[in-house]
């Protein structure tokens, strides 16, 4: 009996997650089946390819050998469906995409909204991570693009600059920071605490970078997996936090939080697109991707960003060739 594409697939399933239970619930099959066809793939390659350790199976040599084959295999296997498939008088399909919080929740669901209705046979799915997850599901080719604020060292992925952002301190109106005119640094660090995003935010990541020997007066009071539940701490008098300007367009509009540039570090970023090395550039993909290189034309503000409405005005004007590209 010949190898089969499923079994490669579940080999990669199990060499990801390390278990027979997990990988039977990512491929929606039964334990058994899992089992079972992992079994015959390691008989029909006349040895086994991982370390049974409890319930862990960790790859051996060989199975460290046949991953990266695996991958590559499956890869070009799904180039080839997508190209033969693709419909070739009309942009069509499904897109997954994945990003990071505060792309994912700010600035993509209004560009994508219209995307869709300009496009009614096109589905673009949207899952938010933050940036480490947002690359690991690339590499490994489970997602189709991801929108990033943080910097990527996978050599699988390429990485395509997007827009530049800013990233603020804000404070409550009543902390006695918003009476200031902008956050000394290092002066104001110290005697601050600190609200953050978790381990592997791109947020996170960039401004203790910035901050560079600085960093270490950083009184962290609490960490938070999310911007809105950081806002409301902060609003709350918890402390100050570093946000991307494009995530507190209205709390600033209404006075809630106070925006404080940062004065002795350059807290510009650059936010990225990414995408495998590997992986065929569908229609579907570069008609989006130019959609998106319209947006970093455009120069938009924090004005276009809080109100759908001039969004939406600013892409179709652009879309319809008012912005050349």
């Amino acid at each position: 009996m010949a190898v089969t594409l499923r079994q490669f697939e579940i080999f990669i399933a199990v060499a990801e997650t390390a278990q027979v239970t997990k990988a039977s619930k990512k491929l929606f099959l039964t334990q058994s089946a899992v089992s079972m066809a992992l079994a015959e793939l390691e008989n029909q390659l006349s040895g086994p390819l991982f370390d049974r350790h409890g319930r862990s199976l960790l790859l051996n040599d060989r199975g460290r050998y046949l991953l990266p084959l695996a991958k590559r295999l499956i890869f070009q296997i799904r180039n080839i469906e997508s190209m033969l498939t693709e419909k070739k008088d009309s942009v069509a399909g499904s897109l997954e995409i994945v990003a990071s919080s505060s792309i994912g929740n700010y600035v993509l669901p209004y560009p994508v909204g219209l995307f869709m209705r300009m496009h009614p046979e096109v589905r673009i799915n949207m899952m938010v991570a933050n940036t480490r997850q947002a690359e690991r599901l690339v590499a490994q080719g489970v997602m189709d693009l991801g929108f990033v604020e943080g910097s990527v060292g996978s050599e699988a992925v390429r990485r395509t600059p997007w827009f530049e952002d800013e990233l603020r301190i804000v404070v409550s109106s009543s902390h006695p920071l918003a009476k200031q005119n902008s956050f000394r640094i290092p002066d104001d660090l110290e005697e601050t605490a600190w609200v953050l995003r978790e381990e592997g935010s791109g947020t996170a990541e960039t401004f203790k970078s910035r901050l560079g020997n600085h960093a270490t007066l950083l009184n962290i009071v609490t960490r938070m997996g999310h911007t809105e539940a950081i806002k409301k701490a902060v609003e709350a008098g918890v402390g100050a936090a570093c946000l991307s300007e494009l995530t507190i367009c209205r709390e600033t509009e209404y006075g809630w939080l106070k925006s404080l540039p940062a004065t002795g570090i350059d807290m510009r970023r650059q936010l990225s697109i990414i995408q495998h090395q590997d992986k065929m550039t569908t229609r579907l993909m570069e008609e989006f991707l130019r959609f998106c290189s319209i947006m970093s034309q455009c120069g938009l503000g924090r004005e276009h960003l809080a109100s759908p409405r001039r969004l939406d005005e600013l892409l179709q004007q652009a879309v319809a060739g008012a912005m050349p590209l």
